[in-house]
């Protein structure tokens, strides 16, 4: 069976496994771990071996530039101490603990032993996101573990290159030493510029398909170049997706905004169908080709490592909790957050992309490979299926689901824009503004009183009634050959974005999982 079939193959199974997810409350990652580790079982899948830094630019460029994107600097400057200590401290603690470990019991050299501490270490926010996305917690929580997982994957990412630097090198000589001091400024001035480049170039791609692919190619070429100039790729990438994304709302449509989206999303899901694929075959040839003994002590030494990770996360989470609010407590102002909520913080400890993909990218003659190999892949493993299977019934326990007063929190928001609406018409006369006022009036009043809402529920059938009109026509006049296929394409997308325009937010929103 090639590649490309096992591919196909799989992204089936993950079409399917998904629907079970969504039914079940269950996060895809989990489905994905479970797959992944069946792949290592079927017999006649191929090995396919990709170069490590293409392996690196493939997996990890996109999924940071895709997170990076996505968090305002605001919030970042707003969590600033929550997310150093858990993103930036975490980290290097859990690498720590774990460098320790394989230093002292599998005899792996330090710097090797740190590159599986930096493996293993940073979160995935991705299976967290996918319970968050279908339950509501209190939104600081929320903020703090989507926020997280970008500067814990930079973190992890910066000693997985600096110590696989030093362990190639077999040392910290001066060229090693060299590359480690300017990779840090030099990835940080790289992406300003690359930043600078590309919102020049962007005004003469706007709003068309070359646009979107070229999202893609300055990922993969500024990733690519800052390892050719032996500089930090991960912040490269970072500061660079964090600058574009300052200026980005106000200047990109709307459509860009929809379909870059939409593309982005469906490109790190694949990416990651593509990671435990490549991941269970490689776990299936080192099994096969260890001896039992050697595997017993394998699978003994992944055990030790899976409980380390998962304390370390809990005690960080925890202690750091009851730290600061003593501290903040004696200011006399309130906890700001409380012990179930760093709980349910330190539960949230799933490994995912980045833990496969650096894995995956250890060059051939690395010391230990197999072990390496084995126990990042029974980390993500253990921790998205027991801690990924057990997040929601987790969050109830602790009575953190907050589903009816987030419901509640959404109402007052769409109240408040559509009284902006309002407000900018407030001095406007005209037929056109009487229409406008009476459909942002209709909004506005349906969020809190029920007899507005069967009015906003009969606007909006009566106007789904006349646009469903509209599309019998324009199939009528395309039987009839009376529209090209370029007339009929653009005539059907206005209908749609019309219709879109009318349904309710949640008959709009295209699920995630």
């Amino acid at each position: 069976m090639s590649f490309f079939e096992s591919l196909l193959i799989l992204l089936l199974v993950a079409v399917v496994l998904l629907q079970f997810s969504r039914r079940l409350g269950v996060p895809y990652p989990s489905m994905l771990a479970i797959a992944g580790a069946a792949v290592a079982l079927v017999p006649g899948m191929p090995y396919i071996a990709l170069d490590p830094h293409v392996a690196l630019a493939l997996f990890i460029a996109p999924a940071l530039m895709d997170a990076a994107f996505d968090f305002p600097v605001g919030t970042a400057k707003r969590f600033w101490l929550p997310l150093l200590v858990f993103a930036i401290g975490g980290v290097i603690v859990t690498a720590a603990c774990v460098a320790w470990i394989g230093w002292a019991f599998a005899g792996l050299p330090f710097a090797a032993a740190l590159v599986l501490g930096a493996i293993v270490a940073p979160p995935d926010a991705a299976a967290a996101t996918a319970v968050l996305s279908s339950m509501t917690i209190p939104r600081d929580t929320d903020t703090i573990l989507r926020g997280e997982s970008l500067f814990n994957d930079a973190a992890a990412l910066l000693i997985f290159d600096a110590a696989l630097a030093i362990q190639s090198a077999g040392g910290v000589d001066r060229e090693v030493a060299l590359h480690l001091g300017l990779a840090v400024p030099g990835g940080i001035a790289l992406g300003l510029a690359a930043a600078w480049a590309a919102q020049r170039l962007r005004r003469f791609v706007a709003g068309t398909l070359g646009g979107i692919v070229l999202q893609f190619v300055q990922t993969f070429l500024l990733w690519i170049i800052a390892e050719r100039l032996e500089l930090s790729a991960v912040l490269a990438i970072v500061t660079f997706a964090m600058a574009m994304a300052r200026s980005s709302p106000g200047r990109s449509s709307t459509r860009m905004r929809v379909q870059s989206y939409a593309v982005w999303t469906v490109v790190v899901f694949v990416l990651n169908v593509m990671a435990f694929l490549l991941m269970g075959m490689q776990v299936r040839d080192i099994v096969r080709e260890m001896e039992a003994g050697h595997l017993g002590q394998a699978i003994g030494f992944a055990l030790v490592v899976i409980a380390v990770v998962v304390v370390v996360r809990l005690v960080i989470c925890f202690g750091f909790n009851r730290i600061h609010a003593w501290f903040v407590v004696r200011r006399g102002e309130p906890e700001p957050a409380t012990v179930t909520q760093s709980l349910l913080a330190g539960w949230c400890g799933m490994r995912g992309l980045v833990t496969l993909a650096t894995a995956f990218a250890l060059p051939a003659d690395f010391p230990q490979r197999d072990i390496v190999v084995l126990t990042a892949f029974a980390v993500v493993l253990a921790t998205l299926v027991v801690q990924g299977l057990t997040l929601t019934p987790i969050i109830r326990w602790l009575n953190l689901d907050r589903r009816e007063a987030g419901h509640g929190e959404m109402i007052h928001l769409r109240g408040k824009i559509a009284q902006a609406g309002l407000s900018r018409l407030k001095d406007i006369t005209g037929p056109e503004a009487e229409l406008l006022r009476s459909k942002f009036s209709i909004e506005r009043t349906a969020v809190s009183d029920e007899t507005a809402e069967q009015s906003l529920n009969a606007y909006r059938k009566l106007a789904l009634k006349a646009i469903a009109a509209q599309r019998e026509k324009l199939e009528y006049l395309r039987s009839k050959h009376l529209v090209n296929v370029e007339e009929y394409n653009f005539l059907l997308e206005e209908i749609d974005w019309r219709e879109l325009s009318v349904l309710p937010a949640d008959a709009r929103r295209i699920e995630e999982i």
